[in-house]
């Protein structure tokens, strides 16, 4: 079974190409049955300012949980919601 590094860095790069971010912080990562859980830190363009049609450089700070087998392939993911604001 991989270790907790290789899962994190699994994470990190599945959310940076499919999210098309620069930076991905993963900020939780667990052992759930035979594969891992992970929580990661994502900065993206704020959906609201781009919705009103605003040119901003201004980013939502956005939390995702990524679910790993045990080869380290993602089986789900998905936004947890923004941190800082209630769920």
């Amino acid at each position: 079974m991989a270790n907790i590094e290789e899962a994190k860095k699994t994470v990190a790069e599945f959310l940076r190409n499919t999210l098309s971010v620069k930076d991905v912080k993963v900020i939780k990562a667990a052992k759930a049955g035979d594969g891992w859980e992970a929580e990661a830190e994502v900065y993206e363009e704020s959906s609201f300012i781009k919705s009103i049609g605003l040119s901003t450089k201004v980013q939502d700070r956005n939390i995702y949980i990524v679910r790993l087998n045990s080869s380290l392939e993602v089986e789900s993911y998905e936004r947890k919601g923004q941190a800082g604001l209630p769920e």
